[in-house]
Parts: C-alpha cells; structure tokens; sequence
C-alpha cells in the first residue's frame, strides 16, 4: 500500500495514517484504503442500510479515486463514503464537464471499522465506461477527512497544486507504481 499524506501537516494529522492500494485485475479495479489512527476524532458517517449514489459525498469524509487513461484529457472521479454511498464522475477534461458515469448503476463496497482502523474496499468493474482489456491507467488516490476539531484535512499520494486540487493531472500517478 502507499502513503498518502495530508496538504497540511499538524497534530491533528499527526494522528493519523492513510494508506490506498489499486490494481486492475480480470477487467475490474480493485481499491483498497486503510486509516489508522482515533476514529473518534473524525467525522465518519455511519453505515448505510442502503447506499446509494449520492451528490456532495467529498464535503465530509470521503476516500476518492481519480482515474484516467494515459494520453487522454477526459477523467473519472469516484467518491466513497464510509456509509457506502458513492458516485463517479466522467470528466471531458481538468473539471471540465462532470456529470455522473451513466455505466455504473451500483457500486458495493465493503467497510470494516473498529476504534482504530477503518478499511474501505471496491471492486470497480471496467466494462462499459473503461477500455476493457488491460488498459494503461493513471491514478490520484485520494481522501478528505473530517477533523470534529479542525474541519476538512485533504489528503493524496501527492500534491501537485499550490492549493489541495485532487483533479490536477499532475498528481496522477500510473497504476503499476500502485502494486
């Protein structure tokens, strides 16, 4: 798994680990987050007895992915929450056109919690949005946590702006370093 690390660091960050894996496996991106550190210290929303695609997931604490094929301007963005709601994005170019992927009606996810770690995994079938086969993909994996004390912290495998912009092309990282 790889670090990701907050924009900002402090105590309140401090505090915390953020690691996230991806691979693509038989047509399917696999992603994996773990979070270690005083959950009681963030705001995690509680599981869903029935998650949905939902707007505006990022504004509270959400686990992202950001995946582009290499040498194409257009995007996806997929936001997950802890409860499991979820929704992806097709971006045309740098936030440019975001509109929900129409391919993906239902995305499960697993969640596993306990008072110091909180791990997130999702399969993410290819077919339909994605060139299928085995196709050359960057990503920029990526989180918002929700600090009860000090608000939002941005956290990414790496920062490429002056300011947390998670859809900078820039921080997008090809899928093989992932492994």
């Amino acid at each position: 798994m790889a670090q990701l690390k907050p924009f900002r660091s402090d105590a309140a960050t401090a505090a915390f680990a953020l690691a996230a894996a991806a691979r693509w496996c038989d047509g399917q991106l696999e992603l994996q987050f773990r979070l270690e550190g005083p959950l009681e210290l963030l705001l995690l929303a509680e599981p869903s007895p029935a998650p949905q695609r939902r707007d505006g997931l990022w504004r509270s604490s959400c686990f992202e992915a950001f995946v582009g094929a290499v040498g194409q301007e257009g995007y996806w963005e997929l936001n997950l929450s802890p409860s499991g709601d979820w929704n992806l994005y097709r971006f045309d170019g740098y936030r440019r056109g975001g509109r929900p992927e129409a391919a993906i009606q239902q995305l499960p996810s697993r969640c596993h919690r306990s008072p110091q770690r909180l791990t997130l995994e999702l399969t993410l079938p290819g077919e339909g949005w994605l060139a299928t086969g085995d196709p050359r993909l960057e990503l920029a994996l990526t989180s918002v946590l929700e600090h009860r004390q000090t608000g939002c912290q941005y956290w990414a495998l790496q920062h490429a702006a002056a300011e947390p912009d998670f859809h900078q092309r820039g921080s997008f990282i090809a899928l093989e370093q992932l492994h």
